[in-house]
């Protein structure tokens, strides 16, 4: 039974550079409401925010960009480099993120529910979720588009990477495993696919 009444709700997660958001706009294609769960991290550290008072009360004016808000580069540059630090800022945004998704998918109308979001493994949020959707690929592949569509160092997509949990202790959780190695229409056949052998027999 879903944790959220009249919803089939999909996690959707895997590792930096696999293509989530790519998998994402295909379910939003085929008429999920989405959640970019990444988006709502963004705004949860705007000023007038409470996430926003805890960060600069912890790492100070150093995070600060000209016109007062947290410079996002330069809070990525000091946490990406230090798993302490990054499991705290995370201890600070997750429950903010968690509210408003909570509040996004009892104000939809519709019935299918895909959550973006990259800890949502490691901060149990899978567990609220009717199936998990982990898309994986190879490190290289990872790597080239951080360089070139992110426009990361060579040296910032290794250490970004590393940071992270392997894919393959991902997969274990997942209910499907989306390869997003080859090109965009195959991804799309595999995204179609699953969503005809689960979704659609939710929906009948």
């Amino acid at each position: 039974m879903s944790h959220w009444a009249g919803k089939f709700v999909i996690g959707l997660t895997g590792n930096i550079g696999c293509g989530k958001s790519t998998v994402m706009h295909i379910l939003e294609e085929l008429g999920a409401f989405t959640i970019d769960a990444d988006e709502l991290s963004h705004d949860a550290i705007c000023q007038g925010e409470p996430a926003y008072e805890e960060i600069v009360n912890w790492l100070g004016g150093q995070v600060l960009s000209d016109d007062a808000e947290i410079d996002r580069n330069q809070l990525a540059e000091i946490v990406f480099s230090n798993p302490e630090k990054l499991a705290r800022l995370e201890e600070i945004i997750h429950p903010e993120v968690e509210k408003k998704i909570d509040q996004l998918i009892n104000q939809t109308t519709k019935e299918i529910v895909v959550i973006e979001a990259i800890k949502i493994i490691d901060g149990g949020l899978y567990r609220k979720c009717d199936s998990l959707w982990v898309v994986v690929c190879l490190p290289q592949n990872q790597i080239r588009r951080l360089v070139e569509k992110r426009h990361l160092t060579l040296e910032e997509a290794e250490r970004r990477i590393k940071v992270q949990s392997p894919q393959e202790e991902k997969a274990k959780f997942a209910n499907w495993v989306i390869d997003n190695n080859g090109s965009i229409s195959k991804t799309r056949q595999i995204v179609h696919d699953i969503w005809e052998k689960s979704v659609c027999i939710q929906k009948k």
